[in-house]
């Protein structure tokens, strides 16, 4: 018989889930999944149920927007170790960009309705994953800002 593996030992090694208390982490691993997306396929399109977030584990992924009347711009490329994803937090669990791979792309996924219910009934692990995507979404309008910087300048 084969070994049975978990995804835990990945998600702890991971930055993002740095120092998360063990009870939390047996929360994560319940809602996580292993997922692969290859060129061509879309992991998020603006307007669709957000429904997940994503531990990139191997590849490029860009992150686009789509002005009506232009082409897709390229905001942003994530790669190995970036976390893809917020919109499942908040209502009305829509995507705003599109986030499709520039190559094999290996994640693992998060489902965002298993974690918003367990949010909802262990206040302490909701706020731990709050204050976390906080941060991740303050780094990455800081870098947002820095790229409408250098375009300026």
């Amino acid at each position: 018989m084969g070994e049975i593996t978990t995804l835990e030992p990945i998600l702890k090694a991971h930055p993002f889930f740095k120092d998360m208390p063990p009870a939390f982490m047996q929360l994560l691993v319940g809602c996580a999944a292993n997922e692969r997306y290859e060129p061509g396929q879309y992991i998020t399109r603006a307007g669709e149920d957000a429904n997940k977030f994503y531990i990139i584990r191997e590849g490029r992924v860009a992150i686009e927007v789509q002005p009506p009347g232009r082409g897709a711009i390229i905001i942003e490329t994530l790669a190995d170790g970036d976390v893809l994803g917020w919109s499942w937090l908040f209502e009305p669990h829509k995507w705003n960009l599109d986030a499709h791979p520039l190559e094999m792309v290996r994640v693992i996924s998060l489902d965002g309705a298993c974690l918003r219910k367990k949010m909802a009934s262990d206040h302490d692990f909701g706020y731990e994953m709050f204050n976390r995507f906080a941060k991740l979404m303050l780094g990455r309008i800081k870098s947002l800002r820095n790229q409408l910087i250098e375009k300026v300048s």
